[in-house]
């Protein structure tokens, strides 16, 4: 008898150390490296970038293949960006664009999350709408902006319905995807242990699906970014203010290049900081929750 409890007690403990084990397979690993070597992996390569860009850029220029209006200095493009620092318009002009683009995304997120849930577990309604969906996400964003233009007039409506028709699309194809990955035990559980449709979705789906739906939303953000700025360029009125997109027509309609190339480079710089600001963190924890530390 006492040879059997002690086998049994083993045989629990062989288990126990297998467990152990498998748990030790899917934590992350994390490597304490020091925080010179992660500036330079990191900070460096796209400093190095930025110089090359700017080295051929000033090699084109001293060459005077194009005329100056056509191609300026990046001097001269860096003094007009001091310019607008130096006034305090370009905070102006950035609040005006990055605020809208926020307010049109986050609101997109709520609209797009229960839409992308539904179609995605309702077999007939993602027959009916998913193509529809994705010919959405493909439709450039400018075609909307004279539909919302006669729609709402010259009023922020007219931005936002630009915004949001832009990136809802794009939220639900990713928040769909990853939905489809979801393996069907874990939604067979959670009905198991008696969770209803909502307290499911809360829970076990979206969890479950959280890679797809943060790649549909890193997706919508570009999206509305984007529609954001179609949006500024075409539709112009004082009770709009003047946003990066204005900013960019004005310098076109000046015959500025500077301020064109000025502008460009604004927008370029607000997307770049709202990806490794916001959404690179985010991801890098989601994938190191799930055991993939150096995915990112």
């Amino acid at each position: 008898m006492a040879g059997t409890e002690t086998g049994s007690r083993a045989e629990a403990d062989g288990l126990a150390d297998v467990a152990a084990g498998l748990d030790a397979l899917d934590t992350p690993v994390e490597r304490g490296t020091p925080w010179w070597r992660r500036l330079l992996t990191r900070a460096v390569p796209p400093v190095v970038a930025v110089l090359a860009v700017l080295a051929v850029w000033q090699a084109l220029w001293a060459a005077a293949i194009w005329p100056e209006f056509k191609l300026p200095a990046p001097a001269a493009v860096g003094e007009h960006v001091g310019d607008l620092v130096g006034d305090g318009e370009i905070w102006g002009v950035l609040w005006v664009s990055v605020h809208r683009a926020v307010l049109g995304f986050l609101t997109a997120v709520i609209i797009a999350t229960p839409l992308g849930l539904l179609v995605a577990r309702v077999p007939l309604l993602r027959n009916a709408v998913g193509p529809l969906i994705t010919g959405l996400q493909s439709l450039p964003s400018v075609a909307w902006v004279p539909a919302a233009i006669l729609w709402f007039g010259l009023t922020p409506a007219t931005i936002y319905a630009v915004v949001l028709l832009g990136s809802v699309p794009s939220i639900m194809n990713g928040l769909m995807s990853g939905l489809d990955q979801v393996p069907p035990l874990l939604t067979r559980v959670g009905k198991a242990v008696g969770a209803g449709p909502l307290t499911s979705a809360r829970l076990v789906s979206l969890p479950a699906a959280l890679p797809g739906y943060l790649a549909g939303c890193k997706q919508g953000w570009a999206f509305s970014w984007r529609s954001l700025m179609a949006a500024e360029l075409i539709a112009n009125s004082p009770q709009l203010g003047v946003g990066l997109g204005q900013t960019l027509e004005q310098a076109r309609a000046m015959n500025s290049m500077s301020g064109v190339i000025a502008a460009i480079l604004l927008i370029l710089l607000v997307g770049i900081s709202i990806e490794l600001l916001v959404f690179r963190p985010v991801e890098r924890r989601v994938l190191r929750g799930r055991g993939l530390a150096g995915a990112v």
